[in-house]
């Protein structure tokens, strides 16, 4: 799965209440979640995001509570993928169960800039920057794994397998 996109870039220990604050858990309606998802952190955030745009932030993305709400808002919102140095565990595996890419590289953040065009290899873990033309290297997912996300989460996957 490759995919490319404009990359809006957060800094560190950006918080669950940050990606969708808690007034707005009264559904889990992907659409409704998109229109405040980020909103604390970037208020213009759910107007400017396309389909397909990126979230590059620091260390530990997704801190706080475990609600699966975060990357739920975050894939309707039609971002594509998010890369951080890394991200808090319950966040980490909500997004692979709901089929949300993300990938840890510590140098990828560090060079990449707001409003850059990136290139995001899933399978392989590679990341190109397209304005500067660099690559860094993610750690792919395993194949069992990447089978989930291609699927759109792990109950779409379980089905096939059943």
């Amino acid at each position: 799965m490759t995919f490319s996109g404009k990359v809006y870039k957060f800094g560190a220990d950006v918080d669950t209440d940050a990606i969708i604050p808690a007034r707005y858990l009264n559904t889990f309606d992907p659409q409704e979640l998109a229109k405040h998802c980020m909103e604390d952190a970037d208020p213009e955030f759910p107007a400017k995001v396309k389909t397909g745009d990126i979230i590059v932030a620091e260390k530990n993305f997704g801190c706080g509570s475990s609600r699966e709400h975060a990357p739920i808002a975050i894939k309707g919102a039609g971002v594509a993928c998010v890369i951080a140095k890394s991200f808090a565990r319950i966040f980490y595996r909500n997004s692979i169960n709901i089929g949300l890419p993300i990938l840890e590289c510590s140098a990828a953040v560090d060079a990449i800039n707001e409003g850059d065009e990136i290139e995001v290899e899933l399978k392989t873990g590679c990341i190109k920057n397209l304005r500067t033309g660099e690559e860094y290297q993610a750690m792919p997912f395993p194949e069992f794994m990447q089978g989930i996300m291609d699927k759109g989460g792990l109950i779409e996957y379980v089905r096939e397998k059943a």
